[in-house]
């Protein structure tokens, strides 16, 4: 069986941290906590699961701080978690069933990241990350705030899913962080060009967004999946901008790289569905959920958008074309992902009215 360190970087993480250490304990053979100036009981928390504790001054640098707890493991294989991820019961059992069996050669073993989920606790947005590595490959975080792990060798894909269950406020430290290395005239990398234009984004700063993601693009040297989704997001950004032909025309432009994605398919569909062009609208939906999600696809997706909402959407093309039966088939489709979403429930309570008048009738 494989040794485990577990590595975190942690600031004031007296709420949540206690429940991911307990989570992963047992699968953990040594845990690693880099504190960066934490002022509240973190430390005080960490002591109750390990020893191996050590202060790192922070530097707005995530990758320095990650590749420092790095340095400080001594197992077999490296895990990395943030203090707001947990691990699932299920997913306990396939990481100590991976631990027993995996093979000693593998470099990198990745695993799926669910970043967030709905009212009925599906998924809906995740992404798979290089989660478990080994030691003695050396392998070096890259990027001072959305930072990735540089690796390479036999990679392997695996079942277990990390949860991150966030209970922390949203914060603009990131982009604080971007807007001071713009401000310090620090060249960015493609990799930063993009995520700036998504903090940019998210901040709802949607013209200075544009003009990254188009800088980033321009540039020639981006992952195709990031390409992709630069356009999506452009498209995304033109549109609360209120220019819809340039967010069509940003959503086309993802068709040059690859087959078109279920975000796409949904993207179209609704688009086509605000001009009421509801036939158009419903082939596009059609594929959202035919195409579906690469499962090991490293990007991140929205599993929305090829479930319950495009059959949502169905439901209300099918509905206004007067084809009730498949607007109501629609809507119990997407019931099964998201039982307690309550427009598909008011749905539900309009179609059984609908069916019970119309078999009342003579």
């Amino acid at each position: 069986m494989i040794t485990i360190s577990l590595c975190m970087i942690v600031k004031n993480e007296e709420e949540g941290l206690a429940r991911c250490l307990s989570s992963v304990k047992e699968i953990a053979d040594e845990i690693v906590i880099v504190d960066t100036g934490s002022t509240d009981r973190t430390k005080e928390i960490a002591a109750q699961f390990t020893d191996r504790i050590f202060d790192f001054t922070w530097i707005n640098d995530f990758s320095a701080a990650r590749n420092y707890s790095f340095s400080k493991a001594t197992k077999k294989y490296i895990l990395w978690l943030d203090a707001d991820d947990i691990i699932q019961e299920k997913d306990w059992l396939l990481f100590m069933k991976l631990k027993k069996k995996l093979s000693q050669d593998v470099d990198s073993v990745t695993m799926d990241y669910y970043l967030a989920h709905d009212e009925s606790g599906n998924v809906t947005s995740s992404l798979r990350r290089n989660r478990l590595v080994r030691r003695d490959r050396n392998f070096q975080w890259i990027g001072p705030v959305h930072e990735y792990l540089d690796v390479w060798g036999n990679i392997q894909n695996s079942e277990v899913g990390i949860t991150h269950s966030k209970n922390k406020v949203f914060t603009d430290r990131n982009l604080q962080i971007y807007l001071k290395r713009e401000q310090d005239g620090e060249e960015f990398s493609p990799r930063d060009l993009y995520y700036f234009g998504n903090e940019l984004r998210d901040h709802a700063q949607y013209r200075k967004a544009i003009f990254y993601y188009d800088k980033f693009l321009k540039g020639k040297q981006g992952w195709i999946e990031d390409n992709i989704q630069a356009w999506m997001k452009m498209g995304d950004c033109f549109g609360k901008l209120g220019n819809k032909e340039k967010a069509i025309e940003s959503i086309c432009r993802t068709l040059v790289y690859d087959i078109p994605r279920a975000e796409f398919c949904y993207a179209f569909g609704s688009h086509f569905l605000e001009e009421k062009q509801y036939e158009t609208a419903i082939f596009w939906f059609h594929a959202a959920v035919d195409i579906g999600l690469d499962k090991n696809n490293m990007s991140l997706v929205n599993q929305s958008h090829s479930t319950w909402l495009p059959h949502l959407q169905l439901c209300l093309c099918y509905d206004r074309l007067g084809q009730f039966e498949k607007a109501h088939e629609h809507n119990e489709k997407a019931l099964a992902y998201n039982p307690s979403h309550p427009s598909m429930l008011f749905n539900k309570d309009y179609f059984q009215k609908l069916f019970a008048d119309r078999a009342a009738k003579p």
